[in-house]
């Protein structure tokens, strides 16, 4: 049995929903991002107890079809950024379509309008959480970072960044590096 999970975005998150099963005393055969494969059924108080104690951490139990799927294009995809070494080469769409075994424009219609934003806009957000992340923990440059992550060009990278932060690569990693220097001096 496949249950879905929302908000499960992390490696802490898979332990902690890894932990609430063993107390439950339900044995899982894996357990990914926004899902978890169990061996046996579960009861109606076993789903509800698990369902509040996932609450309690943040996590929500997934009921409707619509939901887990949304999530499960989210958890696409936060691991096609966020969790490998290497951007596909395909086009997103068709990798999303073909991960998840749908039409493109069915996903992408259904994710705006419960989402309020289109997939290409989730994309961008999370790709620019990873240029933040590389900026400020690698030893990349701008370049590197623009390739890594399947920009066109620096330019492009820049022009994205500062479209959703407000400020430029370079500027973000300055005041980081002013902030944390302050703060060793404290």
């Amino acid at each position: 049995m496949i249950l879905y999970i929302k908000y499960m975005v992390s490696l802490r998150c898979k332990m902690m929903v890894q932990q609430e099963l063993k107390n439950l005393g339900l044995h899982y055969v894996v357990v990914e991002l926004g899902s978890v494969e169990i061996l046996e059924d579960i009861s109606i108080e076993q789903r509800e107890a698990l369902k509040r104690n996932l609450l309690k951490s943040g996590l929500e139990l997934l009921d409707d079809k619509r939901s887990i799927l949304i999530e499960k294009i989210k958890n696409v995809i936060v691991e096609m950024v966020h969790y490998q070494d290497e951007l596909p080469k395909t086009n997103y769409s068709d990798y999303i379509a073909e991960k998840l075994g749908y039409d493109y424009t069915y996903l992408s219609n259904m994710f705006s309008e419960v989402k309020g934003i289109n997939i290409q806009q989730f994309i961008i957000h999370h790709k620019i959480e990873k240029v933040k992340e590389l900026l400020l923990y690698e030893d990349l440059n701008l370049t590197e970072i623009s390739y890594k992550m399947h920009y066109s060009s620096v330019a492009h990278l820049s022009n994205q960044f500062k479209k959703v932060t407000g400020l430029s690569p370079t500027y973000y990693k300055k005041l980081r590096k002013k902030r944390d220097s302050n703060l060793e001096n404290i």
